[in-house]
């Protein structure tokens, strides 16, 4: 609970409009400055008298931010929990969510000046407050700060404490969507929080269960994120994309710290370390040399010497690959594999590819019109000396 002592006799809100607007007008010079100060006094002061504390809180934090940038950490601090304490003076309970309000904008107003600290300050904030939907505003507020700052770390451990703090705000569904939400992004930010975002995520679709359709829609974007994120997080996942891109050793790395995983999906590891061999000779054989030694295939599939030509035969049997084994040089000469994946590199050598074969066809065009527009000259002189040769004899 934070407390407030009064160092003093001196009000300590008029001491805060006056020490901003100071900072505020330093540069002004004095024949400019002083009807300001004088002014912003007056107003405050004239706000304490008549109680209107909403006001007086709207006027010092106002005051406040225009010079955040100019003031230590310790005078910022020092300036907002005195402006803070202002809402154990409100008339009511509206007074105190407008207070509230007012304050928390513009604490969250500029994210990237000094974050750590007005996340701090909402804090300080949070415990001054006895109404419980200012309270669960104010937390709000908190979130957007960590996000927005940069400063996730600070507001992370509150989490364990949620369901408490639904019990204590008694807030509806529509704030409880707000604020699973909220807290999702929050642990979106750390890569190491995933599945504690994507618990969250799913509280926040839970939300909807018994809402029509038109509501429902508000949801799809997010529902769409949690499928892809409970895809991404799960170790099923991991293991797919080591099928499509990756080599045994990976697969190795994955069994020993996922063995559960491979008996809760049917997996039997003996199928998959065949399949990852097979797979990984063919991701050797996608190398543009088209010429594999002996002893890649050995290290890569983690067979025996005398096993690798039992490899290459098992692939070529599956039409992974054509190739040819040099057994003199111990080297595989490939001359066509099968592709892992079909993405832009492998366009590109298929347009590559393509292209060479049009040019090879029109230079095989070439030669045979070539080739026949010879053979027909030659055939018309031959003609043509048969015909002189009659007349001459005739």
């Amino acid at each position: 609970m934070t407390t407030i002592v009064p160092t003093s006799e001196e009000d300590p809100f008029l001491s805060v409009v006056q020490f901003t607007s100071q900072l505020a007008w330093a540069d002004a010079g004095p024949e400019a400055a002083e009807p300001e100060i004088s002014r912003l006094c007056r107003e405050a002061e004239e706000s304490i008298v008549a109680g209107k504390w909403l006001e007086l809180a709207s006027l010092m934090v106002t005051s406040a931010e225009l010079v955040s940038s100019k003031m230590s950490e310790k005078d910022l601090e020092c300036t907002y929990t005195i402006i803070c304490s202002l809402v154990k003076n409100a008339n009511s309970a509206e007074d105190v969510l407008e207070m509230v309000k007012a304050i928390s904008s513009k604490v969250v107003q500029q994210p990237n000046d000094k974050p750590s600290l007005r996340l701090k300050i909402l804090f300080n904030l949070y415990n001054l407050l006895d109404h419980p939907y200012a309270r669960f505003q104010v937390y709000m507020k908190a979130l957007t700060l960590a996000v927005e700052g940069k400063v996730t770390e600070y507001v992370v451990p509150s989490f364990k404490k949620i369901d408490n703090f639904l019990k204590e705000w008694n807030i509806d569904i529509k704030d409880q969507r707000e604020l699973f939400l909220a807290i999702a992004n929050v642990l979106r930010e750390n890569k190491s929080l995933v599945n504690d975002s994507l618990k969250f995520l799913t509280k926040y679709l839970a939300t909807f269960s018994n809402e029509d359709a038109q509501v429902l829609d508000e949801a799809k974007e997010e529902a769409v994120r949690a499928v892809i994120e409970f895809v991404k997080a799960s170790s099923i996942f991991q293991l797919l994309k080591i099928f499509l891109t990756q080599r045994l050793n990976a697969y190795s790395e994955f069994r020993a710290s996922n063995s559960e995983c491979l008996q809760s999906y049917g997996l039997v590891d003996e199928d998959c370390v065949t399949k990852m061999r097979l797979l990984s000779l063919v991701d050797l054989a996608s190398d543009e040399s088209g010429k594999i030694p002996y002893t890649s295939i050995k290290d890569t599939l983690q067979v025996k010497e005398e096993e690798v030509e039992l490899w290459i035969v098992k692939a070529i049997t599956a039409k992974l690959i054509d190739c040819k084994m040099d057994q003199m040089n111990q080297v595989v000469i490939v001359s066509r594999c099968s592709e892992r994946e079909f993405g832009s590199k492998q366009w590109q050598s298929l347009r590559t590819k393509l292209a060479t074969w049009r040019d090879n066809i029109e230079n095989v065009i070439s030669t045979i019109e070539s080739n026949k527009a010879t053979e027909e000259g030659s055939q018309a002189s031959s003609a043509s000396a048969a015909a002189i040769q009659g007349l001459s004899v005739r």
